[in-house]
């Protein structure tokens, strides 16, 4: 499992002690992307769509894809743009917009149909879960079922795309096969905790996900 730890982070000289990490920079706080482009392992670059949705603004996507032009590039990659609480043909739309390729993953929100799931896994190789509409809260028990339906009807067909869980680095270790995940857990709280940022990283970068998935007996009756 690859953690990608959200920026931004300050002051610079603890910034400079995470060389060398993976990293999620966000469009809507981008002032920490080249250094991140310079020194980071892998960037995730974020769309801000979360941002923008928890302050009721839209997000200028032919912006975004401005930004983004010299920033895409192996093992760089990018959210693909999304709407939060959204239909899927408002997503699908946007999705169909996206001009970089497999730079890109597109975004499933759980509260989503399973189908769309299903359509993203069999034409995209890398695909985000958001956790919106009643699965806000990430590991809550609702969201737990929802993620062990979404996992076994992947693995029913076979679809094992790269799957990774946005705000979802709390779950590193869990049961459920994410390939990656993001938080801004380190950025936020290194100084309350009155700890080293890269130990702290270094202790969430040690706890990893299982590789595969088993269909739960539970799911299994339905087949």
């Amino acid at each position: 499992m690859l953690h990608y730890h959200g920026t931004p982070l300050t002051p610079r000289l603890d910034m400079i002690k995470m060389a060398g990490k993976c990293f999620c920079v966000s469009f809507a706080n981008p002032h920490d992307s080249e250094w991140c482009l310079a020194n980071g392992q892998s960037v995730l670059w974020d769309s801000g769509a979360f941002t923008a949705y928890t302050k009721n603004q839209a997000v200028d996507w032919p912006r975004y894809y401005k930004w983004l032009e010299r920033k895409l590039g192996h093992p760089h990659w990018a959210v693909i743009p999304d709407v939060i609480g959204g239909t899927v043909a408002e997503n699908s739309e946007l999705v169909a917009q996206w001009p970089f390729g497999t730079f890109g993953a597109p975004v499933w929100h759980m509260g989503l149909p399973i189908s769309y799931l299903l359509q993203l896994a069999e034409q995209w190789p890398r695909i985000c879960f958001g956790s919106s509409h009643a699965y806000w809260q990430v590991g809550s028990d609702l969201w737990a079922r929802r993620a062990d339906e979404a996992f076994n009807e992947l693995e029913k067909r076979h679809l094992r795309p790269w799957i990774h869980l946005l705000r979802g680095l709390s779950l590193a270790g869990d049961k459920w096969p994410f390939a990656s995940a993001d938080s801004a857990n380190v950025g936020r709280n290194f100084k309350r905790n009155q700890i080293c940022p890269e130990r702290m990283a270094r202790r969430i970068d040690a706890i990893q996900s299982p590789i595969h998935w088993t269909v739960t007996e539970t799911q299994k009756e339905l087949f």
